[in-house]
């Protein structure tokens, strides 16, 4: 495992009676499922931001990019042609 850095975290008894029964429930000790659910919550936080940032430099690029002619993937083209399972 990386090397760990202690953070510090302020819960009532109540939420930590809840932590401890949840980290009891998942089989693994209250920091290890602090740390994980943390890191769940952080990566869930990071994935649902809607703001991308495009620095100046590479603008430019950026809009030749979104102006080419479309790549034809043909993985792609097949799998737009497969009906979704949640449909059958």
């Amino acid at each position: 495992m990386a090397n760990l850095a202690p953070v510090s975290v302020r819960v009532s008894s109540k939420e930590r009676e809840l932590l401890e029964a949840a980290a009891e429930q998942s089989r693994t000790n209250l920091s290890d499922f602090i740390r994980r659910k943390a890191v769940e919550a952080a990566e869930m936080e990071l994935l649902h931001q809607n703001r991308i940032v495009i620095p100046a430099v590479d603008w430019e690029k950026f809009e030749a990019w979104v102006n080419s002619p479309p790549k034809d993937v043909p993985g792609l083209r097949d799998l737009a042609k497969t009906r979704p399972a949640w449909r059958d």
